[in-house]
């Protein structure tokens, strides 16, 4: 249900504290704001996240839904707010720091290079070398059989790690961004428009990869316009609109139509409403 401010605020004192424990979030932003000169695009938004949670981000274009994933990996610096990871409170001043502490995004036009070999890709930036002398040579070998092995422990399946990424499909892609996600011991995953424009059979494959990685101790930041896909694999829905929270809702909470019903029109059924259109608690 959408969430109390109070409790918020207490969760902050609490973490600031040093009272922080497994139980508490992974991710906790609280009373983000993001101002570019005039335009207020994030109004003072709280936004958690669970360890071992999928959690829906929704919104329609433009209710900041962008802006807050930005701050969150680093692209933007919050105008004021708090953001802990982990139960520490962090500044993320960048994409570096974002990954230093375990955030990976996979964007919906992906980080891979496609003249290079699936292995080359997996490995990009870490790659594993040996030594002949004061040469350095790529590991090419362990590059290789290491990829095979770590992709089928998520369920991704492939022929050889040899093979040019360009020849493969969207979905297949997309599992290489999620395995070398889950691979490299990442916290949290952030799948930007995931299975836009895949097949059928391919969102199928995204999906049950998003499963795998929560399997494997992962948090997910699921981003999409696709209800019926979100609906599948969220265990949460966080709503955003006009840079607010409109509500968390848990998935035995809501209805498919009913989701997509508040992100078209920004009001929450009555029966979920913590507070009256006065701000005033309404009584259970």
């Amino acid at each position: 249900m959408s969430e109390n401010g109070s409790a918020q605020t207490e969760a902050a004192v609490a973490q600031s504290n040093g009272a922080a424990s497994a139980d508490s979030p992974l991710v906790d932003m609280i009373n983000i704001h993001k101002y570019f000169g005039s335009v207020q695009a994030l109004r003072g938004l709280d936004f958690r996240v669970n360890r071992q949670e999928i959690v829906g981000l929704l919104g329609d274009n433009g209710a900041g839904k962008s802006t807050l994933i930005k701050v969150l990996t680093g692209f933007h610096t919050p105008t004021r707010g708090q953001i802990f990871f982990d139960g520490d409170e962090v500044e993320i001043d960048s994409p570096t720091r974002a990954r230093e502490l375990g955030i990976e995004t996979v964007y919906q036009d992906l980080a891979l290079v496609p003249l290079m070999s699936i292995a080359r890709n997996f490995w990009l930036g870490q790659e594993p070398t040996y030594q002949i002398g004061p040469l350095k040579f790529l590991d090419q070998k362990l590059m290789e059989e290491s990829t095979i092995d770590a992709l089928a422990d998520v369920g991704i399946h492939i022929r050889t790690a040899d093979e040019t990424v360009g020849t493969m499909s969207g979905g297949e892609r997309q599992s290489i961004a999620i395995g070398r996600a889950v691979y490299f011991g990442k916290r949290l995953l952030i799948l930007d428009e995931p299975t836009s424009a895949l097949s059928v059979g391919e969102t199928q494959k995204v999906l049950d990869y998003t499963f795998a990685a929560k399997d494997k101790g992962m948090s997910v930041i699921f981003i999409t316009h696709n209800i019926s896909q979100v609906h599948e694999v969220a265990d949460r829905f966080t709503i955003i609109e006009h840079g607010r929270k409109l509500g968390d809702f848990t998935k035995d909470e809501v209805s498919q139509q009913e989701v997509a019903n508040m992100i078209v029109s920004g009001v929450v059924p009555e029966r979920l409403r913590l507070f009256d259109e006065d701000g005033k608690k309404e009584n259970a």
